[in-house]
């Protein structure tokens, strides 16, 4: 029981300090999600820099006629 203990406690600490680009989402993800989310169409997507960190910024046509930017971080 010790040692199953030992192995989860290792186990998150190994999570924790994977780089954050371990869990990033890839731009085509992060289109798909929003089209989804959004009941929309990509018009276009690219990946941009702000600051220090990237984001998706994913142009939508939704169902109704509206042009919308959503923006994901990667």
């Amino acid at each position: 029981m010790r040692q199953k203990r030992l192995k989860i406690v290792c186990l998150a600490l190994l999570v924790s300090l994977m780089p954050l680009a371990a869990f990033a989402i890839s731009l085509n993800e992060a289109a798909q999600q929003a089209a989804k989310q959004n009941d929309a169409k990509v018009l276009s997507a690219r990946t941009v820099k702000q600051g220090n960190k990237r984001v998706h910024e994913i142009k939508l046509l939704t169902k109704s006629g509206v042009v919308k930017t959503v923006r994901i971080p990667e």
